[in-house]
């Protein structure tokens, strides 16, 4: 399956008719700049080209009311003036003689695309629409929103597919409130904003766009709200909210479709939101929604007015849905004091309603496994000189032996290709005799080769190379060893005690539930990684790892977005036959298969986990949560 990108040129017609600076911003321009560079980039040519239709007035009509659509379809017969009138009845809108077939088509667009995703036709898409939507609500047009296109969308998942749980991310710089208003008591739509406010003094200026704004009724918990007070919001911020709110939260939910309300204003450069996350920040974002709902990521156009920023940023959240590594993210990845404040107001508000939020807990349904490698994953059987193996193999006793030698002699060409940049990610089998030896040297031939920051998670019964204590080493690897039980997950960052024994070598107990494990993920490993920001991930699968297939791909598959896509697993030959094809098909772009059922973590068992991140918070600023004074924006 592969990538749909919706769009009509139609929907480049409609434009403002007279001098208005607050509307003029919403301009045809966004949508051909936006699909020219994707033709320039050769992505367009990629995906699955579907031509947008009208949406039918039964279909408007599950959001927006009958008055309201007879209204709009009553403008294409209106002059200028009429037309200027009635805009002047709503905040932030105009109308077009044409602005009823273009909103038509908008709508229309993403009823398409969901049609597509849902039916297997695609795995992803991306409908590249105008006017946008998430403002519009039931009877009024707002904030150069007509029809709103993703509420449409997911009433159709709902009506039409039979769906009962949809996830709606919507990272506009400004509150969907149109969305949030439409599902607000609805348990089956999970609505997550985050959004520019400076307590409430920027637009809308509502009040329910604060993060004590949680829904009504049977729908409490299931609106999220995450308040920007400060602008300059970066890349270190974006990915903080979606490890320490959105995904432990979506994860729990378990949702059969993702729904990406994707405004680009909330880009570097965009005179709205004045923030700073650069185009690579979205790619990494929409890789991580490829993790729930088996992939099922459904994006559509909102926002977006610096047309470079836009247009760089549609490109890079296309690279993503085609499964291409996301780029390593730039500058020091901290989050702002401002941003960590707003997270935990958000955890404080959603705790009651949400277990991981209580004790970092999340959970996922078993998936049908993957019985076959995609088309275009190469199998290579090619192997480094037998010269410069024996030669890193020297000092090694256990891997004297002519299997283990073949073995390291395979894993080496495969660094090499990655290192180089021929392939983006690879597995290799190693002899469990061999396991610990075969990662010391990959981690030895990893920096040799030009490395400068390595990760490595070693996940069972493998010793830590006892030259990752020298000081020399300890600033270029970061080291995450662990063995798992029936009852206990331990990560071990270098070390086996429970503590922090240096920035780069940490322990820490955890339990081997399907919530711990992934607690552990998205609390710890995640947040490091993110932090250390490493050019090469190792994941080493030793002896008795005791990681579930599923957990296995869900781990190398988070792991791809820190380090560019670069990730070297390497498999114990005693796993199962099938853990390399599935390990293949997540590093190949591919969803990652789910756990099981929801299970927490014991309040003991949690309590050590943020012990040992409060010791580490000081130099990883990636796994803080609460603000500390004098932090980057704390003025």
């Amino acid at each position: 399956m592969g990538t749909a990108l919706v769009y009509h040129e139609d929907m480049t017609a409609a434009r403002l008719l007279w001098d208005d600076p607050e509307c003029e911003i919403e301009c045809p321009e966004r949508l051909t700049t936006a699909l020219e560079r994707l033709q320039q980039r050769g992505l367009e040519q990629r995906c699955l080209r579907l031509a947008a239709r009208e949406a039918s007035e039964a279909e408007l009509g599950l959001v927006h009311s009958p008055e309201y659509v007879a209204l709009l379809q009553g403008t294409q017969a209106l002059g200028t003036g009429e037309l200027q009138t009635l805009s002047g009845q709503y905040d932030a809108v105009y109308f077009h003689p044409s602005t009823f077939h273009c909103a038509r088509l908008a709508a229309g667009a993403a009823l398409q695309l969901v049609d597509a995703v849902l039916a297997g036709a695609v795995r992803n898409g991306l409908a590249l629409v105008r006017p946008p939507g998430h403002h519009s609500q039931r009877a009024a047009a707002n904030g150069f929103c007509v029809f709103n296109n993703v509420a449409i969308a997911a009433k159709h998942a709902q009506r039409q597919h039979g769906l009962h749980r949809i996830l709606i991310v919507d990272w506009d710089v400004h509150h969907g409130q149109g969305i949030q208003y439409i599902f607000e008591d609805d348990p089956s739509v999970l609505y997550f904003s985050w959004h520019r406010y400076e307590h409430g003094r920027f637009w809308p200026y509502l009040r329910e766009s604060d993060a004590d704004a949680v829904g009504q009724g049977p729908g409490l918990g299931f609106t999220v709200n995450l308040p920007w007070n400060q602008v300059g919001m970066g890349n270190a911020d974006y990915v903080a909210a979606f490890l320490h709110v959105l995904l432990p939260v979506a994860f729990e939910f378990n949702p059969e479709l993702v729904l990406v309300s994707a405004g680009f204003d909330s880009a570097i450069g965009d005179p709205e939101g004045q923030m700073q996350a650069t185009p690579e920040c979205f790619a990494h974002l929409t890789q991580l929604l490829q993790m729930l709902a088996g992939g099922r990521v459904c994006a559509v156009l909102e926002g977006g007015y610096h047309l470079e920023s836009l247009s760089q940023s549609v490109c890079m959240m296309v690279q993503a849905l085609l499964g291409d590594p996301a780029p390593p993210l730039s500058g020091p990845m901290v989050p702002h004091a401002s941003a960590l404040e707003s997270i935990q107001s958000v955890q404080v508000a959603q705790a009651p309603h949400w277990m991981s939020l209580q004790q970092q807990a999340v959970a996922l349904t078993a998936p049908d496994a993957a019985l076959a490698l995609p088309s275009d994953v190469l199998c290579e059987e090619g192997s480094a000189p037998q010269e410069e193996t024996q030669a890193w193999a020297r000092p090694h006793e256990a891997l004297a032996q002519d299997r283990a030698l073949t073995a390291l002699g395979k894993v080496l060409y495969l660094l090499d290709r990655i290192l180089d940049g021929q392939v983006s990610s690879g597995i290799a089998v190693t002899p469990a005799s061999a396991a610990a030896a075969t990662l010391d040297v990959a981690i030895r031939c990893g920096l040799s080769h030009g490395a400068q920051r390595l990760l490595c998670l070693a996940v069972g019964q493998l010793d830590r190379p006892p030259d990752l204590t020298d000081d020399g080493y300890d600033s270029q690897v970061m080291c995450v060893s662990g063995s798992a039980s029936r009852t206990n997950l331990w990560l071990n960052i270098g070390g086996k005690e429970a503590a922090a024994l240096s920035m780069f070598h940490v322990s820490v107990p955890l339990p081997g539930t399907t919530g711990g494990f992934l607690s552990c993920v998205l609390a710890l490993v995640l947040p490091l990684a993110y932090s250390f920001q490493p050019d090469l991930v190792l994941v080493a699968l030793g002896p008795a790892h005791g990681l579930r297939d599923p957990q296995a791909a869900l781990l190398a598959a988070l792991l791809r977005g820190p380090a560019g896509g670069r990730v070297l697993v390497l498999v114990d030959e005693e796993s199962t036959p099938q853990l390399a094809v599935v390990l293949a098909r997540v590093l190949h772009g591919e969803a990652a298969p789910s756990l099981g059922p929801f299970s927490m973590a014991s309040p003991e068992e949690v309590q050590a986990l943020m012990q040992l991140r409060g010791q580490l918070e000081p130099r990883w600023k990636m796994l803080q949560v609460a603000s500390e004074a004098g932090g980057p924006g704390s003025g």
